[in-house]
């Protein structure tokens, strides 16, 4: 199978770039690849910057996997006062959806059922707050033809999308809409890629030991090697563990737990939904129907202290948090026996007392004494402007020399040459006839990925995800292990047997290469 070169990654380019670099100095060496850091990498690179972009794990282990693949419009951060987070995020989500990315998040519908137990001033009050994220989005320069704006259903019409609501009393619902990413992990392949793409070194399995600001001790935890990268900037982009990498950065994280359900749990389900928290006026819990047979229901918000793990696990507590609010609106709850896997994420929020659900998410970059640029806080859909005042920060500091970043007009890899034009402009860009799951993640490369018709075969029964997007995770995503293929190229390892059954088929196509 051919494909896109200069954007591909794989074990053979890592090894020939690794190589390479104990004898250069690189302007930017950015530790971290998640979705900031890959997003550093690609602001630097298409500035025209020699960037080297390193990660411990895999390109998303951290949190940019464990989101609730929203791109959100800011209209929780309208609420509380934030205006300008609140902005920026409608601007950045309007950039993904009509720009950069519209072949991998596009709009999102969701249902507030109103039942008995939402007040009708709390209904009032979150209709007005539709109509105010609607402006937002308007401000923002997204056309309505991307993301529709908010009315009010009645009852029919909200069964109509979730027939799983008690109907009993049910008074209708708020229609919203806001973006999705099909995949979180994926898109922040689709930004390494396009990193790649334009010059960038993206390293994975290679740990940050020490980091100064004219580079970092490395070790390549393949080989177990040391080695140094000696660069003219640094960024430390390595979210919930960036305090660890320098002094002076106090992170407060916390921890945010999502369900996995089978879709047959929420049968009929053709919206998200957005479950009011009882006792909390601006607090949802929400309900996120997947591409792939399942659903999601969370989110959590819970301090974490103590030492940052690798992946954190989900607390029996919020599982049952969760079923509860979600039980509050249905006809039937969901059982415990139902939850057919779950996950949880740490966000990395910059500590300034108080409760971790009242901290801003507002990001910011700070130079340490050494020199090393660190960039926390925020959140997925701010992903590019953190990126950006990242390398601002390091050529005000005259470290490079570079000029404006141009990331809010370049396509990522897949969008395709309609990028831009509008509402899914670029997801079928050239798609032809490939399958449509593939059109949805991968945009104008599913026939790349289509071109074998041996590889069209589904990984376990059931599931839609085809042998071709491993094969293709192997030959240009930067894959390496299983666990690269089943937990963030695909998200079959969510669910344990899923995982056992995909894991003879993942570790062949790993042996071929």
């Amino acid at each position: 199978m051919t494909g896109p070169r200069a954007s591909s990654l794989n074990a053979a380019r890592r090894a020939r770039e690794l190589a390479a670099l104990p004898g250069e100095v690189v302007d930017v060496l950015v530790v971290g690849l998640g979705a900031t850091g890959a997003g550093v990498a690609l602001d630097a690179a298409s500035r025209g910057l020699s960037v080297a972009a390193i990660d411990a794990h895999d390109l998303a282990f951290g949190t940019s996997r464990w989101s609730s693949k929203l791109i959100h419009g800011g209209l929780r951060y309208l609420a509380s006062g934030h205006v300008g987070i609140a902005r920026e995020s409608a601007v950045e989500r309007g950039i993904l959806m009509t720009r950069t990315a519209p072949h991998l998040v596009r709009a999102q519908p969701f249902v507030l059922p109103l039942t008995p137990a939402v007040p009708r001033a709390q209904g009032a009050l979150a209709a007005a707050g539709l109509v105010a994220g609607d402006a937002l989005r308007a401000a923002a320069g997204t056309p309505r033809a991307v993301l529709p704006g908010p009315r009010r259903l009645r009852p029919a019409a909200a069964l109509g999308l979730a027939p799983a609501l008690a109907a009993a009393g049910l008074r209708g619902g708020l229609l919203s809409f806001d973006g999705r990413v099909a995949d979180d992990a994926r898109l922040v392949t689709a930004i390494a890629r396009t990193a790649a793409a334009h010059g960038a070194r993206i390293l994975t399995r290679c740990r940050a030991l020490a980091l100064a600001g004219d580079g970092a001790q490395v070790r390549d935890e393949l080989t177990g090697a040391e080695f140094g990268i000696r660069a003219r900037a640094v960024v430390n982009a390595a979210g919930v563990w960036a305090g660890g990498l320098v002094d002076g950065v106090a992170l407060r994280p916390s921890r945010g737990t999502h369900l996995v359900l089978r879709a047959e749990s929420l049968p009929g389900l053709r919206a998200g939904l957005h479950v009011p928290i009882p006792g909390a006026a601006n607090r949802f819990v929400l309900v996120l129907p997947q591409g792939d047979g399942r659903v999601y229901v969370g989110l959590t918000d819970e301090p974490v202290d103590g030492p940052v793990p690798d992946v954190p696990e989900p607390a029996p507590g919020e599982i049952g948090f969760l079923l509860d609010v979600l039980g509050s609106v249905l006809a039937a709850p969901v059982r415990r026996a139902d939850v057919a896997g779950a996950f949880a994420g740490l966000r990395p929020l910059l500590d300034a007392g108080g409760s971790t659900a009242d901290l801003s998410r507002r990001h910011a970059v700070l130079t340490s004494p050494n020199g090393v640029v660190t960039v926390v806080g925020g959140k997925l859909t701010t992903y590019r402007r953190m990126a950006q005042d990242a390398v601002d920060a390091l050529v005000r500091a005259g470290s490079v020399t570079a000029p404006p970043s141009r990331t809010d007009r370049i396509p990522l890899v897949g969008a395709g040459a309609g990028a831009g034009a509008g509402a899914g402009a670029g997801a079928g860009a050239g798609a032809g006839d490939a399958p449509a799951r593939l059109v949805a993640r991968y945009g104008a490369e599913a026939p790349l990925l289509a071109a074998d018709p041996e590889l069209l075969e589904p990984v376990i029964p059931g599931s839609p995800v085809l042998r071709a997007e491993l094969d293709w995770a192997v030959r240009h995503e930067g894959a390496l292990s299983a666990d690269d293929l089943l937990d963030r190229r695909t998200r079959l390892g969510l669910v344990a047997a899923d995982r056992a059954a995909a894991l003879p088929t993942a570790s062949a196509l790993l042996a071929r290469g």
